[in-house]
């Protein structure tokens, strides 16, 4: 695999992947396995570095929709993922207001808020998305720079409404029937699902103004940079956790 050629953004929704389009850039706009199997695939065609981009859920209590999070890490099954150190320092000067927390990475969403605040206690992580531990553990696998960048969309206070969880197409967009068939069983839900929308466009207004300060190829350095490490402890590399997190989302719903 060449370590030349675009950034790849990983990302999960169609709105996501349009935003974070740009010069240097190529996407990868998939979910679970599949987006294992496409980002592999784009990986061992050329890629100088994957980054993790756009919304996720938030885990710290001080956190609330538009807030931002530039990657220290990826958390996920007994497994630290570690980013690299010039390409989250370009981060956060691009985004000063950004914290530097880690991610925790689980295979679905998580919706109920105290699902969230135990997932918080668990694993110190300040947001969780079902993307980056994918996206991390490929750019490990292949020695390639890893970042994440994300904007949160629901407080960890907020419980998520069932019609907001129902999934999506294929190519990332909603699925509006899906949306309607779940608020015909439960018209309840329709307040808290106007209230995700409202977090939504925050989130989404944050993620167009944050893309635009990261310019060209994410923020990716394009020249390299002096470290006080060496480039193979910089890039995706892999920390061992002593005592394994007890996940208890992979493979299920939290909705």
């Amino acid at each position: 695999m060449s370590s030349t050629g675009p950034v790849i953004a990983v990302t999960s929704l169609a709105l996501e992947a349009r935003i974070a389009l740009g010069p240097g850039v190529s996407v990868i706009c998939q979910q679970g396995a599949q987006l294992r199997t496409a980002l592999s695939a784009a990986v061992e065609r050329g890629a100088a570095g994957i980054i993790s981009f756009g919304i996720a859920g938030g885990l710290a209590p001080d956190l609330v929709a538009g807030d931002w999070i530039v990657g220290a890490g990826v958390r996920s099954a007994g497994e630290h993922f570690l980013t690299d150190r010039v390409w989250t320092r370009r981060l956060l000067q691009a985004l000063p207001d950004a914290r530097h927390a880690d991610i925790v990475g689980v295979d679905m969403p998580v919706a109920r808020a105290v699902d969230k605040q135990r997932l918080h206690l668990e694993t110190g992580a300040a947001i969780v998305d079902t993307e980056s531990h994918i996206a991390a553990s490929i750019a490990a696998g292949h020695g390639i720079p890893f970042a994440v960048c994300r904007t949160i969309i629901d407080a960890v206070d907020m419980d998520l409404p069932a019609a907001a969880m129902v999934g999506l197409h294929q190519d990332g967009t909603p699925n509006v029937l899906a949306v309607l068939r779940s608020l015909a069983r439960q018209p309840s839900q329709l307040p808290a699902l106007f209230h995700t929308a409202r977090c939504a466009r925050i989130a989404e207004a944050a993620l167009r103004r944050g893309r635009r300060k990261l310019g060209a190829a994410l923020g990716f350095p394009q020249a390299a940079e002096p470290s006080a490490e060496p480039p193979s402890l910089r890039r995706g590399r892999v920390v061992p956790i002593a005592r394994k997190s007890q996940l208890p989302f992979r493979g299920s719903t939290a909705a």
